[in-house]
């Protein structure tokens, strides 16, 4: 199936990544990063005001209207930035209401997610990516009860998506009784997540099996769209370093073995833009494919990432370990997004059973 980036969807990626060079600075993702306290809130709001908040909300709720595609070149820009914010929740909230929510939540809650005043959180680890000991979710009676891991914005939301142990969604508000909130550290400062404890806490239902699928697909394409940005960044950055730095007398691009390294991270990062893009699309406009791209996507796109942020640093030496560079957000940004909701091996698991090659 043919298809490309329209000449509107790259002048709004160009436009986000101005945007966020203005509003979202190194300097500024560095000093999230070391103030836990730090909710982002002018992030945010930068990023509300450019419309990403409501990138796949439909115009009738006072969003954009836009496809999976165009949230996903907006990933790509905001992990080429390291951009802290709540984007993956939000978007993964906005699909759930488009498909399964009932006309009163679509009223009640995709204006106010479409406009940025409302931020929410995506906590569908256990199901999607396996549960640890202890953790999992119960719905009973309209309540819910038990412990969600390595939930996004699990401190800051005002709404949470949730996902039981059968796969069935709910709608969780911020300050619904019996939920409690923890930080969870992790590699990457540059998001926060964390652990929602539930005590019968009251709950709307949203969907079932099918829809946590869609979200699945649609927060791994997402995932490998911010790596896919976070390993761009990563190779220019250490292409520059490469034709400044000096070494016996010449800059060390000029060594065999380091335009090697150069080359070889362009050439394994190139099909995943292609393979990004496309699981993307597929998810609006080739739904029997979804499943399976977006499951390539986010597995290859993370071994590639891995391979791209390793390489890059050792390009730089040991300047690729000093905050005073910042690889390093990069470095851990990729490092997050391919563990969260299942590292490779159990993506391409579910990849060989949509194919049924696995059981």
């Amino acid at each position: 199936m043919d298809f490309s980036i329209t000449q509107d969807q790259k002048m709004m990626a160009d436009s986000l990544s101005r945007t966020l060079a203005d509003s979202v600075p190194l300097e500024r993702v560095r000093r999230y990063a070391g103030d836990p306290a730090d909710a982002g809130s002018d992030i945010w709001s930068a990023i509300a005001d450019f419309g990403l908040a409501g990138v796949v909300t439909p115009e009738a709720h006072g969003g954009l209207g836009l496809t999976l595609l165009d949230a996903a070149l907006a990933a790509q820009a905001l992990g080429r930035a390291v951009t802290p914010g709540p984007f993956l929740g939000g978007v993964a909230a906005a699909i759930a209401l488009n498909e399964a929510g009932s006309t009163d939540q679509q009223t009640r809650w995709s204006p106010k997610l479409a406009s940025g005043e409302v931020t929410a959180g995506l906590a569908i680890s256990e199901p999607v990516a396996g549960a640890r000991d202890g953790a999992g979710v119960t719905a009973t009676g309209g309540k819910l009860t038990g412990k969600a891991l390595f939930v996004t914005d699990a401190l800051t939301a005002d709404l949470f998506v949730v996902a039981d142990r059968g796969g069935n969604l709910h709608l969780v508000k911020g300050d619904a009784a019996g939920l409690t909130r923890a930080a969870m550290i992790t590699i990457d400062q540059t998001r926060r997540v964390g652990e929602l404890t539930f005590h019968e806490t009251p709950a709307e239902p949203l969907g079932g099996p099918k829809t946590l699928a869609r979200l699945r697909d649609a927060a791994w394409v997402l995932l490998a769209a911010d790596t896919l940005g976070a390993c761009e960044v990563m190779i220019e950055k250490a292409v520059d370093y490469a034709k400044e730095r000096r070494q016996f007398g010449r800059v060390i691009g000029s060594f065999q073995a380091v335009k090697h390294m150069c080359a070889e991270m362009a050439a394994e990062l190139e099909p995943c833009r292609a393979l990004v893009w496309y699981a993307a699309y597929a998810f609006d406009e080739a739904k029997d494919e979804s499943s399976l791209t977006a499951a390539h996507a986010k597995a290859h796109t993370s071994e590639i990432g891995r391979f791209v942020a390793r390489t890059a640093t050792e390009v730089h030496g040991g300047m690729g370990i000093t905050d005073l560079l910042g690889l390093h957000f990069w470095f851990k940004r990729v490092g997050l997004n391919r563990q969260l909701l299942g590292g490779p091996e159990r993506v391409r698991r579910l990849a060989a059973q949509v194919q049924g090659l696995a059981a």
